[in-house]
C-alpha cells in the first residue's frame, strides 16, 4: 500500500466551499483502480490549509493509472479552480505504528 499526501493551499474566498467540491469531485478518484480510500483534513491555525490522503494499492495506481485518466480530468475540472498554488503531492509507505 502507498499513500498520497497532497497538501492543497486554497483561496481564502473559497476554502469553505471547498469540501463540497472535493465531496463532488471524490467520486471521480474512488472509481480509479488501486484506490482504497481517501480522507481529507483541514488544517485549523491555517484553515486555508487542506491535506488529502488517499491510500493506493500501488504507486503506479495513482501516478500512471488515475493520472492519465479521464478521471483525474474531471477531478481537477472540479477541484482545481480552489487552489491559490499548485499542490504539493508526495507518497509514502508506513513504516511504523504506534
Amino acid at each position: 500500500m502507498v499513500i498520497e499526501i497532497a497538501d492543497f493551499t486554497v483561496a481564502a474566498e473559497s476554502a469553505e466551499n471547498f469540501p463540497a467540491a472535493f465531496e463532488e469531485a471524490s467520486a471521480h478518484i474512488a472509481g480509479a483502480d488501486g484506490f482504497r480510500s481517501a480522507q481529507l483534513t483541514r488544517s485549523i491555525e491555517s484553515p486555508e490549509r487542506f491535506v488529502l490522503m488517499v491510500q493506493w494499492e500501488a504507486l503506479t495506481d495513482h501516478t500512471e493509472g488515475f493520472r492519465n485518466s479521464a478521471a483525474f480530468t474531471r477531478w481537477r475540472e472540479i477541484v482545481g479552480p480552489f487552489f491559490a498554488e499548485p499542490p504539493k503531492v508526495d507518497h509514502v509507505t508506513i513504516v511504523g505504528t504506534a
